[in-house]
């Protein structure tokens, strides 16, 4: 199973899904309140991922120069960070513009129908 994580699944579970899965929600939030591009959160997605290698390396002896393992936590740090910001750009739009849209699910929002009167 640890070759398929790219490390042991406590090292897995807590340093990439908590640690860098929570810096991966504040960095989907922050980008989506900038209005910023999804491709800056695969960018910001990358250094994070590059980050996790390296102190995965450093505190726990996991190999450094993991191709797979590189992958396997960029593409969990990165789907953490793309949701957390299309959860928070429908948010923002429904927010922003309460007279042009509503909410439509928790990653999507709707025009606003015509008042009836």
């Amino acid at each position: 199973m640890d070759h398929l994580l790219g490390a042991s699944l406590p090292v897995f579970l807590g340093l990439t899904v908590l640690v860098f899965g929570g810096f991966a929600v504040l960095t989907g939030q922050t980008l989506a309140e900038g209005w910023k591009p999804v491709s800056s959160v695969l960018a910001y997605s990358l250094l994070l991922g590059l980050g996790d290698r390296f102190l995965a390396w450093g505190l726990f002896g996991e190999p450094l120069l993991s191709l797979w393992g590189l992958a396997v936590h960029t593409v969990v740090i990165g789907a953490i960070a793309l949701t957390t910001h299309r959860i928070a750009i429908a948010r923002r739009m429904v927010n922003q513009y309460p007279w042009l849209y509503e909410r439509n699910g928790p990653f999507a929002w709707r025009e606003r129908a015509p008042a009836r009167g």
